[in-house]
């Protein structure tokens, strides 16, 4: 039977939240068993998952939105979304990458309502316009119903070379235009010319299309990952869902939507995109969140869910410090993250970060923001329980 929990109407989007990954460049703060998008990262109280959450209930309502998660985060996401039913988590075994984890839910809501509308939303990024968000998530949806594979291509504002690309083609209709190809995350002479040029967008990693066109197109170009997700989802709503799903994940194709579909379906013509301009962020390290969220007048920003007056700027803001506070002097450009329940003091430093959690402390140039993986490497290389 059909969960009373899910919506079937014509139309309606299906909204799939991906909440995975360990964000190994946020380490210490972000682990394997307490990932980033459980933690509030968005300036306000609110996780990047809540946060998520949040801006699609203009698109999708609590019983059309799923959440796939693995099984050390199903407990946290149930906690953090109450609204959310039950049966709208889906839990995977193990980390098989995004296209087993789309594949699934693009499978279960096919069976339960044949060519749905279904986007799929990372947990991790934050966005600051939602309403320029929604609104570009409705022409991604006018694409989606003409048979197209949907992407959202962000807008470029500089030669980012952390990001893949998506080269755009000629217009479609309306925003819509088809994508020529992806493209890898470029060298820095590279994404000079693709901003010059006009042409290319930033991959956002966010998609919209009907369930029907986008498992057709994985049924051509993964015939086996395929034929398992649909057996999985054909036992997804009976007491066989977790027999089936113990005996048959594990051994799905561990690949990228983009590597399994998306780059074929372009070359094939079926791949458009919208362009977005609503202050995307891919929260990926601490550098980028000093450059996203409000600061002092000396460029600090203090990360989580801190109020303003639990900060003390020695010679500016007086007031007396205790535990849970920041304070600083003569400190400039820094990004600092009170996570351990102590205060932290800095005196006479320059962009640093400082991470400070109740098992590690973490203290690096803010430019070395992306080595802190190789941190977490040697790590894992030592068997260390701290990830």
């Amino acid at each position: 039977m059909k969960p009373e929990s899910v919506g079937y109407g014509v139309g309606v989007l299906h909204a799939v939240v991906l909440a995975g990954g360990s964000g190994t460049r946020l380490w210490p703060l972000s682990r394997a068993g307490n990932p980033k998008f459980l933690h509030p990262l968005t300036g306000s109280a609110d996780t990047l998952l809540q946060a998520t959450v949040r801006r699609v209930e203009g698109l999708s309502a609590p019983a059309d939105t799923l959440v796939v998660t693995g099984v050390a985060h199903a407990a946290a996401v149930a906690r953090q979304l109450p609204d959310l039913p039950e049966d709208n988590i889906f839990v995977e075994p193990s980390p098989r990458d995004s296209c087993a984890a789309i594949g699934l839910a693009a499978a279960v809501i096919e069976l339960r309502s044949p060519g749905a509308l279904m986007g799929a939303f990372s947990a991790d990024h934050l966005i600051r316009d939602t309403a320029a968000f929604t609104a570009v998530i409705r022409q991604a949806m006018a694409g989606a119903r003409q048979g197209l594979l949907m992407t959202v291509g962000i807008t470029p504002t500089r030669p980012e070379t952390g990001y893949g690309y998506l080269h755009c083609g000629e217009t479609v209709d309306g925003p819509v235009r088809r994508i020529v190809e992806f493209k890898e995350k470029p060298s820095a002479v590279v994404a000079e010319e693709y901003l010059a040029s006009g042409r290319y967008f930033w991959n956002a990693g966010i998609f919209v299309w009907r369930t029907d066109v986008f498992l057709a197109e994985l049924a051509r170009q993964q015939p086996e990952l395929h034929a398992g997700l649909q057996t999985i989802a054909a036992a997804w709503d009976t007491d066989e869902r977790e027999a089936v799903l113990t005996e048959l994940w594990p051994a799905l194709t561990k690949i990228s939507v983009d590597y399994a579909v998306m780059e074929g379906a372009a070359a094939e013509g079926l791949v458009a995109t919208v362009p977005g301009d609503f202050g995307w962020h891919d929260v990926g390290d601490f550098d980028t969140l000093g450059d996203i969220l409000p600061g002092d007048e000396d460029g600090n920003v203090v990360v989580g869910a801190i109020e303003p007056e639990q900060v003390t700027v020695v010679g500016r803001d007086p007031g007396k410090v205790g535990k849970d506070e920041v304070l600083m002097h003569d400190v400039a450009g820094c990004v600092v993250v009170p996570a351990a329940g102590r205060l932290v003091a800095a005196l006479g430093v320059r962009d640093l970060i400082i991470v400070d959690t109740a098992d590690a402390v973490l203290v690096c140039a803010r430019d070395r923001a992306q080595d802190v993986k190789k941190l977490v490497d040697t790590l894992k290389a030592q068997g260390s329980a701290t990830l």
